[in-house]
């Protein structure tokens, strides 16, 4: 293929494409409600969802280790093969704890999503990067929508039992279990295996941290602490020290970006607004059955699930083409919007009318891709203009003391910077 990076990138669109596509999603609550799995509401708001959001919690970290530690790939297979066990058991299994167990499954699949996003960037060059992000990104978001809308014709139109759409659900899952194997395998990645070979000339030098930079302008190679004794890469070292070195930078990292008061303010949002964006959309489908029941009434939840994502999409394509200083004006777009998604989530409470509900609920969710959008703009931009984040005057020390002398050195440590900043951009 004349195109390295095309491989991959189709190999992981046609994953992200199937893992995605699941026809029963809007309708997973009617479904775990009604004959086929005879659960009483308390039963599936009290006692079955809480263990997806506990269990994504919980795994969420030591998922983001092990997914730089075993390199992507693999973690790739465990998410592709949660999502088989999550929906066999929707299909064969029945009572709480089956439930439960589902949800677990669930909860891993989705903390491993981190291995989807990040695992692109360790096999292609750094000049792709928007581009097969776009790609990644786009390709979800677009078999998310189409899933819910086949989800939606076939119930609506074709009269097709609830169990069908789980059964289909489940095969596109085993589809997409294919692709992850054929992927080929990262060199490196982000913390534990930066160096792309150990077969790299003896005289190649590790990346540095800009933290090691010490400014003495009249002494350039004190710029750049390489002492042969921390040459030692991540990668040969798989011991629990190698851990320890990996959890340190992570915690000097922390340290150094969160004493940035903007940037602390704009991340503590961003929590809490995914949080309760999460918890929204995991509980809505149980308010709209309780407002009208889809035994007794057709539900259209399909549509409206593919045009919120659809109105997400396009309003964080929005975001990337108006020409407004996020930087500036960032802070109180977020003020205002979130006002926007409180009074959603306050009338979807109140209002017990179910168009006011798949009206605000649609709402809630493309100004939410919306808000996050900017906050990863304005992420991004203080990081960069900030001393207190991967300061830029840092990076220029680097450029010109490492440049000239220790051209891998530079390459690898920009490379990692453009790296760590693309991977966290909104998914959902």
């Amino acid at each position: 293929m004349s195109e390295p990076w095309l491989y991959p990138t189709i190999l992981l669109c046609i994953y992200g494409f199937f893992s995605s596509h699941r026809p029963l999603e809007p309708f997973i609550t009617p479904f775990l409600m009604g004959h086929d799995k005879n659960l009483t509401e308390t039963e599936v708001v009290s006692e079955i969802y809480p263990f997806w959001t506990y269990s994504y919690l919980v795994l969420l970290f030591p998922v983001f280790l092990a997914t730089d530690y075993l390199r992507y790939k693999p973690v790739l297979i465990v998410q592709a093969a949660s999502f088989i066990v999550t929906y066999a058991l929707l299909v064969k299994a029945q009572g709480v704890r089956a439930m439960q167990l589902l949800e677990f499954f669930f909860g891993l699949a989705t903390a491993t999503e981190v291995a989807y996003y990040s695992y692109i960037y360790s096999v292609v060059e750094p000049s792709h990067y928007q581009r097969v992000t776009g790609f990644c990104r786009s390709v979800t978001l677009l078999g998310s929508a189409i899933g819910s809308l086949i989800g939606q014709i076939l119930v609506s139109v074709g009269q097709v039992s609830l169990f069908y759409l789980s059964v289909i659900t489940l095969v596109s899952s085993c589809i997409a279990f294919v692709a992850p194997w054929f992927l080929p395998m990262p060199s490196k990645s982000l913390f534990f295996h930066h160096r792309e070979s150990s077969s790299q000339d003896e005289g190649a030098l590790e990346p540095i941290n800009s933290s090691q930079l010490i400014e003495k302008p009249e002494d350039p190679e004190s710029k750049i602490q390489l002492s042969a004794d921390k040459r030692t890469t991540l990668k040969d070292n798989t011991s629990s020290s190698g851990l320890l070195e990996v959890l340190k930078m992570l915690w000097s990292d922390f340290l150094e970006c969160y004493s940035c008061s903007t940037l602390l303010a704009w991340s503590v949002w961003w929590a809490l607004s995914t949080c309760g964006y999460l918890q929204v959309i995991n509980y809505a489908q149980a308010l709209w059955e309780k407002i009208l029941p889809s035994n007794d009434f057709e539900i259209y939840n399909g549509y409206v699930e593919t045009i919120s994502t659809l109105l997400g999409a396009l309003a964080a394509f929005v975001v990337g083409f108006v020409k407004v200083s996020w930087a500036v004006w960032g802070e109180l777009a977020l003020c205002i919007f979130s006002v926007v998604i409180a009074v959603c989530v306050y009338l979807m409470d109140t209002i017990r009318n179910i168009w006011v509900c798949y009206t605000s609920y649609m709402l809630f969710r493309a100004t939410y891709m919306l808000l996050i959008t900017i906050a990863t703009t304005g992420l991004l931009l203080r990081g960069h203009q900030s001393s207190c984040h991967a300061p830029e005057r840092k990076w220029s020390l680097l450029d010109r003391y490492a440049g000239p002398k220790h051209p891998q050195v530079l390459l690898d440590c920009k490379e990692c910077r453009e790296r760590f900043l693309t991977m966290f951009l909104p998914s959902k």
